[in-house]
């Protein structure tokens, strides 16, 4: 049943596969889980016997590794490339643990602690003064107070000072709020309280965290899908997703898609198929991003000319991902498509070779 949102958050989009799986869990669970490990894993990495979808691609003691941490006392961090499903199995792991992932922080260099812990709903701080009334709580007090997973998203695009606020919840499990007085002065984690944090590789050097804060984190490592029919089954099956709530009546084509896989993963290596050398962009070709691509691809073909796109089509869609971080990606792209897609065999093939010229520039 459609909820009139672009996104739900996982707990409501797979509502009924956490209800079964809360029906079927006979397991031991973790103080405040709303699942057993072995639960959360099958709802991220699917169960066919209970009907429950795969959502994460990748290797499943990832998974394991992830869910011990997160029953411990210490913090989960992800990191990786961008475009690596990161934030994506944050959110699972979440709305399998907690019930509900949407206690986010979102990091960036504007964010401050009143983001993070609580701010004050200031008429009533002017009209009564300091109160458990007037303070608002942040995903991070709301985390504590309700026993739940708090998720915090590019955590080291954020201040060191900012990111430090983390220090005392995740060590001694404690919040202090100084403006108010006696028991309601500090706030005292539940059972469930933990944070997934995630941070891109590239950022590293914009803002490193301090040891202190890194010792509290167990940081696993989210890889890119090694294999090209894994990652060609995967953006085939968001791009179909993406397309159908566009309202595009024809799913994409896979030959199209093979095309388009194949110079995602081409361009991120640095290497042909047949062994080639030639130029890495540098901008970032994820599968995310070949996801977005495969969406634009077949609306342009739907709403244009009332077909699935083609692989012309994909020509004048790759710029835009190909050249943000730096202008001269669209060279190294063009060279690509000179030198390294001719008189390969396919329809689609041909049809990207022809239509080199649609790059702009």
């Amino acid at each position: 049943m459609s909820t009139g949102l672009q996104r739900p958050p996982a707990e409501v989009r797979y509502a009924e596969e956490l209800a079964r799986l809360r029906e079927s869990d006979d397991g031991e669970r973790p103080p405040g889980w709303a699942l057993s490990l072995t639960a959360a894993r099958s709802f991220v990495i699917g169960d066919d016997k209970l009907g429950v979808s795969r959502k994460f691609v990748g290797d499943p003691s990832l998974i394991d590794r992830a869910l011990v941490s997160l029953a411990t006392d210490r913090g989960l961090m992800l990191v990786g490339e961008p475009g690596t499903a990161k934030s994506l199995l944050s959110e699972l792991l979440a709305a399998a643990v907690s019930g509900i992932s949407t206690l986010t922080i979102q990091g960036g260099a504007a964010t401050t602690e009143d983001q993070i812990k609580y701010s004050w709903n200031y008429a009533l701080l002017v009209a009564e003064g300091p109160s458990p009334r007037s303070l608002v709580a942040a995903p991070l007090l709301r985390g504590m107070a309700e026993g739940k997973v708090v998720r915090f998203e590019e955590i080291t695009r954020c201040p060191l000072e900012v990111q430090d606020c983390l220090l005392s919840p995740l060590s001694d499990r404690v919040l202090a709020v100084p403006e108010l007085t006696g028991p309601e002065s500090m706030v005292f984690a539940r059972e469930g309280f933990t944070v997934i944090a995630t941070a891109n590789t590239r950022d590293r050097g914009v803002n490193e965290m301090s040891a202190a804060l890194k010792r509290r984190f167990n940081f696993e490592t989210v890889f890119p899908i090694p294999d090209l029919d894994t990652e060609l089954s995967l953006v085939e099956a968001e791009a179909t997703a993406l397309l159908r709530r566009s309202g595009v009546g024809a799913p994409p084509r896979r030959d199209v898609l093979e095309v388009l896989v194949t110079v995602f993963r081409e361009l991120r290596q640095g290497q042909t198929a047949r062994g080639d050398v030639m130029d890495r962009l540098s901008g970032v070709m994820s599968t995310a991003e070949a996801v977005s691509v495969a969406h634009a691809v077949g609306l342009r073909g739907w709403f244009l000319r009332g077909e699935p796109g083609t692989a012309a089509d994909l020509v004048s869609c790759l710029a835009g991902t190909a050249a943000k971080d730096a202008p001269e990606d669209l060279a190294k792209l063009r060279r690509y498509l000179e030198q390294q897609t001719a008189g390969r065999p396919g329809a689609q093939w041909r049809a990207l070779y022809e239509s080199r010229h649609l790059l702009p520039g």
